[in-house]
């Protein structure tokens, strides 16, 4: 990605900044208004797209369409189209991992106290776990058309991927209103498009995690960022730390020494799913897959001299740290 050598100024636009609230978390925008777009219309279209995406894949929520498929009988279950995007985007990366990533993983969310009844204090028994575990697995799930087989007891979770799907959908409603200069962040995942209003690129900071600065930089134009890591849910029990990843081949928190993941996608609905697969696998078999997968990817890991950073091959060849000056970054986190 080139960096912009010349700066100019948006022309008949208004900047401004936007927030609310969704999926338990914030989201915020930073664009430029065309001519004849008001400020009032960008934020109930941006707030209409992240309501729809909550009304379909919240399990925290009564009556959405997930929680009707994880409280359904055996059998196929019409969803909607919205819904289907996500589910098939999850079953393939699934499947490419293995299982690594697991959609069907919202029996072992609960089980570890990270679901929507309760907060994690302790570690759940080994016969909880097992049976938590009876209850996933992705190729459970089979896909017709419009509708999806429950196969008995299965929960499907896309705490992994919604927030990524979130942002997708609310840049599609900002476009849709002809707002081509955005960036739009969900719970620290980003996408941008265009320039910022005083025409230079977005530029994102990666977050360090546990503090301490950034790991790195990047410039985003109509792409999209997301990170996951071990260090913004979690709880410790006995001096150990068990994060809110969970690696669904075992059933128990990530402990491979991954401290964050972050890719770079054109759909952060992908950067997100991904995010998640690739902390689970862990740098050596991650940093394989995104190598296979052509994936962005910078990984932190938790060394014997303290985080260190490793990067995909995609990531160093895409990656535009190179922009000097005192450019405003906004943070990527999980």
């Amino acid at each position: 990605m080139a960096p912009a050598t010349v700066r100019y100024a948006r022309v008949g636009g208004l900047p401004c900044a936007l927030a609310g609230a969704t999926m338990g978390t914030t989201w915020s925008a930073r664009l430029v208004l065309p001519v004849g777009v008001a400020e009032s219309v960008a934020r109930r279209a941006i707030q209409s797209a992240l309501d729809d995406v909550v009304a379909q894949m919240s399990h925290w929520e009564e009556g959405t369409a997930i929680t009707r498929y994880n409280r359904a009988e055996v059998g196929w279950q019409a969803l909607p189209a919205r819904m289907l995007d996500v589910l098939d985007c999850g079953l393939a990366v699934a499947r490419l991992t293995g299982g690594a990533y697991d959609p069907t993983i919202g029996a072992l969310v609960s089980a570890w106290g990270f679901g929507p009844r309760q907060r994690a204090y302790e570690p759940p028994g080994a016969a909880a776990i097992d049976a938590a575990r009876a209850r996933c697995g992705w190729a459970r799930v089979r896909r017709d058309g419009s509708h999806a087989w429950q196969d008995g007891g299965v929960l499907l979770d896309f705490s992994s991927i919604a927030k990524g799907y979130g942002v997708d959908c609310g840049a599609r409603a900002l476009l849709a209103l002809g707002v081509g200069d955005f960036l739009l962040e969900v719970g620290g995942e980003l996408r941008a498009q265009g320039l910022r209003p005083d025409g230079l690129p977005w530029r994102v900071a990666i977050e360090w995690p546990d503090g301490g600065g950034h790991a790195d930089h990047v410039v985003l134009d109509r792409q999209a960022i997301a990170t996951s890591g071990d260090y913004r849910r979690y709880f410790q029990h006995d001096g150990k730390r068990h994060s809110h990843t969970l690696d669904p081949r075992s059933g128990r928190p990530i402990d491979n020494g991954t401290a964050s993941v972050t890719v770079l996608h054109d759909s952060c609905m992908h950067a997100d799913a991904w995010a998640t697969a690739l902390t689970v696998l862990g740098a050596e078999a991650g940093l394989r897959m995104a190598n296979a997968q052509g994936l962005a990817a910078l990984f932190v890991v938790r060394g014997e001299h303290g985080l260190e950073p490793r990067a995909s091959r995609a990531f160093i060849a895409s990656r535009a740290a190179q922009y000097a000056g005192p450019h405003e970054s906004a943070p990527a986190t999980p």
